[in-house]
């Protein structure tokens, strides 16, 4: 009787229900494999975003600092000058080095407007080097324009810039001819263009121009840090790359005042210098540096020393009353040290060495 009222199960309904969910299951396999085989292996098939990245043809980077007021005006410029170069393919990328302002809100309020123009927002202020470096990685477009958001860089001189890439340079910088600030920032930047061109073998009037037209490969090669921003022509130069410049035109200022005082600048800039000639010729073969030195002063001081002993041997000379002595064998002391140091770098360099950081230009198989 137990077994009368139990209900009876319909096995065909069941096998029918599992066939059918095997069915469904196997559909949504077979349209992720399909979606992973149109995304993968149809080259006529982009996702969205790789897509987007492809058509960016110019990219605009502009750091910034407390520069509210000149933003609305930029932006317009900007955007009439791109759309008759690349029509919809560009990107204009602010920088906003950790502004006290209203600057950031207004950049918000122009990407409302236009969505090409996008952002990205420092907490704090990390200088314009480490701004340059976030949009260098962030720019998708082909050609990367650099310019300062405070009106004096003109957006017309931007086909210029790309006209003289397009004759095979990889790097135009703007040359500010005719210079519209106080002494306090044109005597220094003079002098410092003078030494940086004779330091590092590149014949440029202005190296410090914001107004610059980049190859994307050079934007993605380069190391920026510290103050390095100065010196991106002649770390360019020293890469391999075919860098020129071009006269622009250069307005006063006409909102806020500058953040950058003339002759603090002018001093760290030769210090920044000092450091990018030692590391580019030296970084690879400290030996060459610091061996080079050690050698020349323990030569030295054995010279000293030694006339020093033939004086005590020939002229009776007494030794303890010549200072020369104590400073011959500092010298020697200073050179095996300087010399060693040499070596221990050697080793490093040798252990650390990665051929990754050599640029290829092209390859041929």
């Amino acid at each position: 009787m137990e077994n009368e009222s139990q209900p009876k199960i319909n096995n065909n309904n069941i096998n029918g229900d599992k066939r059918k969910a095997n069915y469904q299951s196997n559909k949504l396999s077979s349209d992720s494999n399909n979606y992973k085989r149109n995304s993968y292996n149809n080259p006529n098939f982009k996702n969205k975003q790789s897509n987007y990245n492809s058509n960016i043809l110019i990219s605009v980077v502009i750091p910034l600092l407390n520069e509210e007021e000149s933003l609305q005006e930029l932006s317009l410029a900007l955007e009439s000058q791109l759309n008759n170069i690349a029509q919809n393919r560009w990107e204009v990328i602010f920088i906003d080095d950790g502004s006290t302002d209203n600057s950031y809100n207004v950049i918000k309020t122009i990407n409302e407007r236009n969505k090409k123009f996008k952002a990205i927002r420092f907490r704090r202020n990390y200088g314009k080097s480490a701004a340059l470096s976030v949009g260098f990685k962030e720019a998708k477009g082909k050609v990367v324009i650099t310019m300062d958001a405070d009106l004096q860089d003109d957006p017309k001189e931007i086909p210029n810039l790309i006209a003289k890439l397009k004759e095979g340079y990889d790097l135009v910088s703007g040359w500010k001819k005719i210079r519209h600030d106080p002494f306090n920032k044109t005597f220094p930047s003079k002098l410092f263009n003078k030494i940086t061109a004779k330091a590092s073998g590149l014949k440029l009037h202005d190296f410090n121009c914001g107004l610059k037209a980049y190859r994307r490969e050079v934007v993605k090669s380069l190391q920026v840090y510290g103050e390095m921003h100065r010196y991106l022509p002649a770390l360019a130069h020293w890469d391999g790359y075919k860098c020129t410049e071009i006269p622009v035109e250069h307005h006063s200022r006409v909102y806020g005042e500058s953040k950058y005082p003339g002759l603090s600048r002018g001093f760290k800039g030769l210090l920044d210098l000092s450091t990018i000639v030692f590391t580019h010729k030296y970084l690879k073969r400290p030996l060459h540096f610091f061996g080079a030195i050690g050698i020349s002063m323990f030569v030295i001081g054995v010279i000293i020393d030694l006339w020093l002993v033939i004086e005590k041997l020939f002229c009776n000379t007494t030794l303890s009353e010549r200072p020369l002595l104590f400073l011959g064998i500092a010298l020697i002391i200073v050179g095996v040290q300087l010399f060693s140091i040499g070596l221990l770098g050697e080793m490093l360099v040798k252990n650390t060495i990665d051929n990754s950081n050599y640029n290829i230009k092209e390859r041929l198989y």
